[in-house]
């Protein structure tokens, strides 16, 4: 007789207790520093006028994350606290999804408990749930999209209901910051793909089959195109109500140009600014903070965890071998989103850019790696594979004062954790 096949339990108390553990964590020390640093100048007052619906500022970004930094000050008080609750929640909210869409993906208690604990502990995730910037609204909502997405894959009896969620994550996405949109038009190309690979012709007029049994393409269309479109429209409804140069019901597109063609002219050299090269090897650091502030000495360091972003690259090569050569397709899948990600990065016009657009990529590297680990773990290379977990948890605590702006001893204590001059 063939032997049963395996059905794993759903790792779901798991992922709550990591991401609980990581909402406790990051939210030690929130409040410091009491003053706003590095871009929170920029996007705190842009925040502040847009809930008082004054006039347009910071115009070169969409609305979505200004209007989620300002509900946190509507909700808690223009403070320490009201700037940075929401990217704490949200940072907190992908992590989960992030947890999900790997079990969904992989159907491994491991790869999904793995996920979680890399991306926990891969040092730019927690660093970027803390501060009042954009990134986190919009990776935190691809990556809901993409758990709902791989969801309806997985389960196809509730396939529309999440193709839903999917678009409108997505949509959301988009209007917390452009870094989402080359990856926005995945989910509905992958759909279609798979759907006339199936079907041939038949796939633009029947329901049936793969990806999601019930749905046709043109139903997709709407979930996973007109959907997302419409709900990154509708988040700049508050901006036709400025009191000063409001948008008009038909202005949509003018602003687009002058979004575009303001991205395009920041062109002043930053000290800070890298490139994707320095950032895939973990070469370029940034200090988002390092002075006395709040009675001592303390800092904060944006950098990669050196253990797991090195060896996400050999999990990338991995998961492209798998992937594509051996059919793994939640590798492939995995492969796909880390190349375009990186790569819109790679041909964008912006003339500067920073370490913390590794944000996306740097994730779906964790994924990769989690599912590497997985398949180390049903090898019975167990001991590596819990070492790896080990000796990135390990590293995060080491690392975590000069993540979470603790007291530190002295002025020079920075030099403690700086393996790499690039990162002074």
């Amino acid at each position: 007789m063939s032997q049963a096949p395996d059905h794993p339990r759903d790792p779901l108390a798991w992922n709550l207790a990591i991401a609980l553990a990581f909402l406790v964590l990051a939210a030690i020390r929130l409040t410091i520093p009491s003053k706003p640093f590095f871009d929170e100048v920029h996007y705190l007052p842009a925040a502040r006028t847009l809930m008082a619906l004054s006039r347009p500022v910071n115009v070169e970004h969409p609305l979505l994350g200004k209007e989620l930094i300002g509900l946190g000050l509507r909700l808690l008080g223009d403070n320490p606290l009201g700037w940075r609750i929401m990217p704490l929640l949200f940072g907190t909210l992908g992590l989960f999804a992030a947890m999900r869409a790997l079990w969904f993906a992989s159907c491994s208690r491991f790869a999904s408990i793995a996920g979680g604990l890399l991306l926990a502990s891969d040092f730019m995730w927690f660093v970027m749930s803390r501060i009042a910037m954009l990134d986190v609204f919009m990776a935190s909502l691809v990556l809901v999209a993409l758990w709902a997405f791989a969801g309806a894959l997985r389960e196809n009896e509730t396939g529309r209901r999440r193709l839903a969620i999917a678009g409108m994550a997505l949509g959301l996405a988009m209007a917390a910051k452009w870094s989402a949109v080359p990856l926005a038009v995945l989910p509905g190309i992958a759909f279609a793909a798979v759907r006339l690979r199936e079907s041939g012709w038949r796939g633009f007029t029947s329901g049936r089959g793969a990806p999601v049994a019930g749905i046709t393409i043109w139903e997709a269309a709407l979930w996973l195109g007109l959907v997302p479109l419409a709900i990154y429209a509708l988040t700049f409804v508050p901006a036709m109500f400025y009191a000063h140069d409001p948008l008009a019901p038909t202005g949509l597109v003018a602003l687009h140009r002058e979004m575009i063609h303001l991205q395009d002219s920041v062109v002043k050299p930053h000290p800070y600014q890298s490139v994707w090269y320095q950032w895939i090897v973990d070469w370029r650091a940034i200090w988002f903070l390092y002075e006395n502030v709040d009675g001592a000495q303390r800092g904060i360091l944006l950098v990669g965890n050196p253990l797991t972003m090195l060896l996400g690259l050999l999990a990338l090569v991995w998961a492209g071998v798998y992937g594509f050569g051996e059919g793994r397709r939640d590798a492939a899948a995995l492969v796909i989103l880390y190349l375009v990600s990186l790569g819109a990065w790679i041909l964008a016009g912006k003339p500067v850019q920073f370490y913390y657009h590794y944000l996306l990529p740097g994730t779906f590297l964790m994924g990769m790696l989690a599912l590497a680990l997985d398949s180390l773990w049903r090898s019975g290379w167990r001991k590596i594979a819990l070492a790896v977990l080990a000796a990135s948890l390990a590293l995060f605590a080491g690392f975590y004062p000069i993540l979470s702006a603790a007291r530190l001893a002295s002025p020079q204590s920075f030099a403690h954790w700086m393996w790499l001059d690039s990162w002074r």
